[in-house]
């Protein structure tokens, strides 16, 4: 890779010293909802990433390999034990085809592993985690494999190229326990984070080209209504239907209770902000997206479909919550409050919001396409590029004081994980694999739902999650079993807005509450505000790294 982008976030990596800071109370402030919170937290702003399992950033943390010329990690002396692939022994004694291995700093573009509701349950293989490369691996001749073939899905980087991640990890609180609500792409986790519930899709007959569409891996057991499974886009968005990379798409709406409705009701401020989803143009009334960038592997206009990605954008499924024609907010002073934008915005939208002093109370932050951290279209690299900047900006805020970020995945990609979370929703439609065809258990009744909800079978794979805030607890693991929906529960109970209901994965999902220590005062709050000590590079240091990759084509999501 060019060696003028290797690790520009490096430079950006915000330090952990400690010095006093301003009591939050003390600040000015012009907020428009001050509601009571049952937690010192005030904003909550959730980072939502792309397609990384657990294993596959923390497989080997806090250790990281520091060969020369790489940036060197090293661990503070009481880093707690991680539940991975080294504490755990299956580095080199892995019942896998491919036994695990380091990706490098020069191998941040790679192909996207295959994440489907069926295929990741096979590679699970009822618990036996050993069918990886078989079901879930990618290794085209056309990306880059690192050699592996379909054993690429073993592949891990440690602390040398996930630097800024693995920092974050050892000043604040993360969890080893953490998964997708089901398994699946990225559909369902985007819309498990904001409702807990992928039951209640309905698939729109025609496709954008006007052909006929299927339910077929996007619908539990091809039905036309029941559970999403796939990445079928939304059916109330412009962008999809003049994206011209999206024609042959299905479509689907949703139907049922979002966190979006929950806060509406409390009259408290939100959003979904995402890059690329202002319109470039409007063609025949509709709204056209067509921003793209350059990252590491390359214009996602050419890699993927642009900055925006429909599927990524869970409200626009709803159409309490939709933005169909991507209108902007009908002011800077209406951002987070219900107008014409509807809460979805661009992310731009959100700077706007923070400079002005009207920060949400809830925001949810989707990186542009280059920038997600997803396999093939985005890097590491660059996904830390806008963590660390985002990051640094908040708290630089007046609200930071008050504030909890969340860092989590949508998804796995279908790379590797050692551990198998408890089933809490079982399944028996014929997309399911975990315990055979069509077997993820019997399904029952789900408490609070109308009736069975096939097509749920989860948890699924175990992902990154790390809480970045004053009160978070300082280079802290917890251990304790929580999914996508324990962040819905969090925003719930901190504004007592009651629960999503019919069967949503809030009623049972694990607290976060584990990773905070709210018993910090004001007072000792001094000694956690963060000062700037960039990571010193230089040319030189690119120079010794040698570091090269192969310049190739990806065109698949």
């Amino acid at each position: 890779m060019p060696t003028k982008c290797l690790y520009r976030f490096a430079s950006l990596l915000v330090s952990l010293a400690i010095t006093a800071s301003v009591p939050g109370g003390l600040l000015a402030r012009d907020r428009d909802d001050d509601a009571p919170t049952k937690t010192p937290i005030k904003h909550v702003v959730v980072i939502f990433q792309e397609n990384v399992s657990f294993d596959h950033y923390f497989g080997t943390y806090p250790h990281a390999a520091n060969l020369d010329g790489e940036f060197k990690f090293h661990a503070k002396d009481d880093t707690p034990r991680v539940n991975n692939l080294l504490s755990s022994g299956l580095l080199d004694h892995n019942p896998n085809s491919t036994q695990p291995f380091r990706l490098s700093p020069a191998e941040q573009v790679t192909c996207d592993q295959d994440h489907n509701y069926a295929d990741e349950q096979a590679a699970f293989h009822g618990g036996l985690m050993d069918l990886f490369p078989e079901k879930a691996g990618v290794g085209s001749a056309s990306c880059y494999n690192a050699g592996k073939g379909k054993g690429l899905a073993m592949g891990y980087y440690d602390g040398n190229s996930v630097l800024a991640i693995w920092n974050y990890a050892q000043h604040y609180a993360m969890s080893d326990n953490s998964f997708s609500t089901t398994f699946g792409p990225s559909t369902p986790g985007a819309v498990n984070l904001v409702s807990g519930n992928t039951a209640g899709a309905t698939l729109i007959p025609l496709r954008p080209n006007g052909t006929t569409a299927s339910a077929t891996g996007n619908i539990a057991g091809g039905s036309t209504t029941g559970a999403v499974i796939g990445d079928a886009r939304p059916a109330f968005d412009d962008c999809v239907v003049t994206n011209p990379k999206l024609q042959t798409t299905n479509l689907i709406s949703i139907k049922g209770t979002n966190i979006g409705d929950l806060l509406n009701a409390k009259g408290l401020t939100w959003g979904w902000f995402q890059g690329g989803f202002a319109p470039t143009s409007v063609s025949n009334g509709l709204a056209v997206c067509a921003a793209h960038h350059s990252g590491v592997a390359g214009d996602d206009a050419t890699t993927t479909v642009g900055d925006y990605i429909p599927h990524h954008e869970p409200f626009e499924y709803y159409t309490q919550t939709t933005n169909p024609h991507h209108l902007p907010p009908s002011s800077p002073s209406m951002i987070g409050k219900t107008d014409q934008a509807n809460h979805q915005y661009d992310l731009a939208d959100f700077w706007t919001a923070l400079d002005e002093g009207r920060l949400p109370a809830v925001s949810y932050l989707k990186a542009a396409a280059y920038q997600d951290g997803h396999a093939a279209y985005s890097t590491p690299e660059d996904e830390q590029n806008f963590i660390v900047e985002t990051i640094n900006r908040l708290q630089e805020s007046r609200e930071w004081n008050e504030m909890a970020i969340v860092i989590a995945y949508d998804d796995s990609d279908g790379w590797y994980d050692h551990q198998m979370g408890p089933i809490v929703n079982q399944s028996n439609v014929s997309d399911d694999q975990l315990l055979g065809p069509g077997n993820c258990g019997t399904p029952k009744l789900i408490p609070g739902a109308d009736g069975i909800q096939n097509g749920r079978c989860g948890y699924g794979p175990r992902q990154p999650l790390l809480v970045i805030s004053p009160f978070a607890k300082k280079n802290y693991v917890d251990h304790r079993v929580t999914d996508l929906s324990s962040i819905l529960r969090f925003i719930e109970d901190n504004w007592n807005l009651g629960r999503i209901g019919n069967g949503s994965a809030d009623a049972i999902a694990g607290s976060l509450n584990g990773l905070f220590d709210f018993a910090v005062s004001n007072a000792s709050q001094e000694k956690f505000r963060l000062v700037r000590r960039s990571i010193r590079t230089s040319r030189d240091l690119f120079a010794r790294a040698r570091i090269t990759a192969p310049k190739l084509l990806f065109t698949s999501i």
